[in-house]
């Protein structure tokens, strides 16, 4: 289950919440990580938030599209809390306009792409970029989303 948190209003008139059930669904079922009554707290911000807590928590001192944060090195199989994602209104809605997509599209995109990370997918190697861009590009296209790569 999500827990959507708005300390962006904005995001209201986007539609942030109806977005997480699709995407938490198909994150899950392709990775076969499934744990049962799991929690995610997602919160809808702007970019000035993000870019504290990408300087707090990653020491890069700049607004980023969506960060995220495991609750633990492995993701609990029942139960429990998978993590924290935050997600940025004015990068995610710039990035869309530029690349010419929905904004629910790439919010979408984000979404999974954030939720992979709580379960232990990274991107940190050209392997795991591409086993993680893979997954993304898979359950993106189980909702009718073209490829975002």
């Amino acid at each position: 289950m999500i827990e959507v948190i708005l300390e962006d209003e904005r995001w209201a008139a986007i539609g942030l919440e109806p977005l997480c059930g699709p995407a938490e669904r198909e994150a899950l079922a392709l990775t076969g990580r499934m744990p049962e009554g799991f929690e995610i707290a997602l919160m809808g911000c702007d970019d000035a938030r993000i870019a504290t807590l990408n300087r707090d928590f990653r020491e890069k001192d700049t607004a980023t599209n969506v960060l995220s944060w495991p609750a633990s090195d492995t993701p609990p199989m029942e139960g429990g809390e998978l993590g924290d994602i935050a997600i940025a209104y004015e990068t995610c809605t710039r990035e869309a306009a530029e690349k010419g997509i929905s904004v629910h599209h790439h919010v979408t995109h984000l979404l999974i792409h954030g939720i992979l990370h709580l379960l232990g997918y990274d991107h940190i190697s050209d392997e795991e970029a591409g086993e993680m861009e893979a997954l993304e590009i898979k359950a993106l296209a189980k909702l009718g989303i073209s490829n975002p790569y």
